[in-house]
């Protein structure tokens, strides 16, 4: 049989993000270092792919430091932790290496900064993400109040309405965080933003291209977890942007090829913790069944790098 025509059109930039490329050496130099196991509190990244590579090579993912022996090197992951996790950490004289996203780790501190200046906080996240909790974890309990929508705005109960400041969870969608930080400054006019944008810039130049591409194609696939906030903002955006079929996938075997029969037109995309292998996985499955067309839709190069933690740099 004759395979049907089809164009897919390759979102970039797409796929791993400085931080993620960052989070996963840093536990593979950690496994160079002192020998497996290496320990890692929370997934390195979410993406059960890459988990699964890194434990093949020797690190154990546990959700808890209580969960790690005291005598086995520990990583932090690049969705951040609470304070109190390294505090734990050195209390039991542990060796640990802090794996959070630099950009992360500036949201971090600009909530300790607006603290110490006697604002209180409005955090814009999703309620249990580990990116949320750990940022809310910088500071004590009660100083960081949680909105996930604009209707939230409405409820908040603040300590004083003119000493206000506002984070992000660096994952979110651009949009829907836009209407948020409208509502907040409406209902709070003295309300200080971040000085710089806290959504990151993986984050948002994936949304852009997605933007530009979810007009033009019948479908759009984003590569990514379920539990990759990020990801799962791909989709929405898709679907905003015009594409009324954009779907979630972790791997070729889980496009429902069925809800593909008759499109001429797809988009293909990667959450910022889905390796590039993935999107060769699900190009050559589309060769399979098409005789497909390749486009790449471009709306921004990436060159961020950032370094590992020197102690990972110094010999054991």
């Amino acid at each position: 049989m004759t395979k049907p025509a089809l164009t897919l059109y390759l979102a970039a930039p797409r796929g791993f993000c400085a931080g993620v490329d960052r989070a996963i050496k840093i536990v593979e130099m950690a496994i160079e270092k002192w020998g497996a196991p290496v320990y890692v509190r929370h997934e390195i990244v979410h993406n059960r792919f890459v988990v699964d590579g890194l434990r093949a090579k020797g690190a154990v993912f546990v959700e808890e430091l209580d969960d790690c022996p005291p005598d086995r090197p520990v990583i932090f992951s690049a969705h951040g932790v609470p304070k109190s996790v390294p505090a734990a950490a050195q209390a039991r004289e542990m060796v640990y290496v802090d794996a959070t996203c630099p950009l992360v780790s500036k949201v971090h501190i600009e909530a300790a900064r607006h603290a110490e200046a006697g604002l209180q906080m409005v955090m814009i996240g999703h309620a249990g993400h580990p990116e949320t909790i750990g940022t809310m974890g910088q500071l004590p309990e009660g100083e960081v109040l949680l909105v996930e929508t604009p209707a939230d705005v409405a409820g908040l109960d603040v300590r004083d309405p003119e000493k206000l400041a506002f984070i992000t969870q660096t994952t979110l969608s651009v949009d829907d965080t836009a209407e948020i930080v409208a509502a907040l400054q409406a209902r709070f006019p003295m309300i200080i933003g971040p000085h710089k944008e806290d959504i990151c810039y993986a984050t948002t130049n994936r949304q852009a291209a997605v933007k530009q591409i979810a007009p033009d194609v019948d479908a759009l696939l984003v590569i990514g977890a379920p539990n990759s906030s990020n990801s799962r903002r791909l989709v929405e955006v898709g679907r905003a942007a015009g594409c009324s079929y954009a779907q979630l996938v972790q791997r070729a075997e889980d496009i429902d090829w069925r809800a593909l029969e008759g499109v001429s037109a797809v988009g293909l995309t990667a959450g910022a913790s889905a390796p590039e292998e993935l999107v060769d996985e699900v190009v050559a499955a589309f060769r399979a069944r098409f005789k497909v067309s390749l486009e790449k839709v471009e709306t921004a190069q990436e060159n961020v790098e950032f370094k590992v933690p020197r102690v990972l740099r110094q010999p054991a």
